[in-house]
């Protein structure tokens, strides 16, 4: 299985066989691309995905012993994310196909990520609850299967990877900003400032992040903080990670499953992981992550889920598109 990433500003590629897994992969990322406006130009991103795609897909089979004849079907990433990004991966995806005639499997991003732990061991075994955070989606998902997914809850605003990388701007960080944000707050004090853990006193497994941004805009402004950027850094992750805990809590309760998977870009955040993992461990509930290549976008879970999608029967027409809006509970199972 020959897989394609480019929905948003990483262009990646990979190979997965059934029976050996993983092959190979590359990710290529537009960070420089982008650095200078402060955040993704959607079409600066899609005519980097034009100049790197071909190129990568020569250079991932020059690294294996495979060759394009060996492709039993192409999957690409067809949503949700940029619609310019994703119609480049999608053409190159379904034209490739076409010419080797072996099926093309549209792969959605955010099962992408639902299913990357299933690249590394321990795998997670069906059913679990799911937490998915990146910079465009926080979602708690129970997931009974491949294709059986229910939506628990979500932000009703700011995604977590959105909320850092703005409160990141906030404090003058750069781009992209969640990173630098998480590597300042290793400096800081997590309870120099009592930030809010927003929705978490009333029922309901939704987020909402955006006033935890305005919090820290607020400290910013007091000049008697000017000196304790990182004890801000560290307050604001802490809040977040505080919430998260606390949801996945009630979400684990609400499902009934004795397993938590965390996946998505944010999922990398090691204050998340430590104390999540902590959490499981005295609830008696194991706790999953992808390893860190798998956690931001990228074509080996995009390969791995048009695998999975492929065994069950499925492929494109010849006739294709793309959802940049593309909600996950649509998904069918096989």
């Amino acid at each position: 299985m020959l897989g394609i990433e480019s929905s948003c500003d990483e262009t990646a590629v990979a190979l997965y066989e059934r029976d050996a897994g993983l092959v190979a992969h590359l990710v290529y990322t537009q960070t420089e691309v982008h650095q200078e406006y402060g955040g993704v130009v959607p079409e600066l991103a899609s005519r980097d995905h034009v100049r790197k795609l071909t190129p990568m897909i020569g250079q991932l089979f020059d690294q294996s012993e495979y060759s394009l004849q060996d492709v039993a079907a192409v999957a690409y990433t067809a949503g949700p994310g940029l619609a310019g990004a994703l119609m480049i991966g999608a053409s190159v995806g379904r034209s490739l196909a076409w010419s080797l005639g072996v099926p093309a499997i549209p792969v959605h991003h955010m099962e992408g990520h639902l299913l990357a732990p299933l690249l590394d061991e321990p795998t997670p075994e069906f059913p679990f609850t799911a937490l998915l955070v990146s910079g465009g989606h926080t979602m708690l998902v129970g997931v009974a299967g491949l294709g059986k997914y229910t939506l628990l809850g979500e932000s009703v605003d700011d995604a977590v990877g959105e909320a850092f990388d703005k409160t990141a701007k906030l404090m003058g960080l750069g781009y992209p900003g969640g990173p630098a944000l998480s590597r300042l707050a290793e400096e800081g004090d997590p309870q120099a400032f009592k930030l809010s853990r927003p929705m978490t006193n009333r029922p309901g497994l939704d987020f909402s992040f955006s006033g935890l941004k305005t919090q820290v805009a607020n400290l910013i402004r007091d000049e008697a903080n000017a000196n304790r950027q990182a004890d801000i850094a560290a307050s604001f992750e802490q809040a977040v990670v505080d919430t998260l805990i606390i949801k996945c809590r009630r979400a684990v309760e609400s499902t009934g499953y004795p397993r938590l998977v965390l996946a998505g870009g944010v999922s990398a955040n090691q204050r998340l992981r430590k104390e999540m993992a902590n959490w499981g461990k005295s609830k008696n509930i194991e706790v999953y992550y992808p390893s860190s290549d798998f956690c931001t976008d990228n074509a080996a879970m995009i390969a791995l889920v048009g695998a999975l999608r492929f065994d069950s029967g499925l492929s494109d027409s010849m006739s294709f598109s793309v959802r940049p809006r593309w909600p996950l509970t649509e998904l069918s199972p096989p």
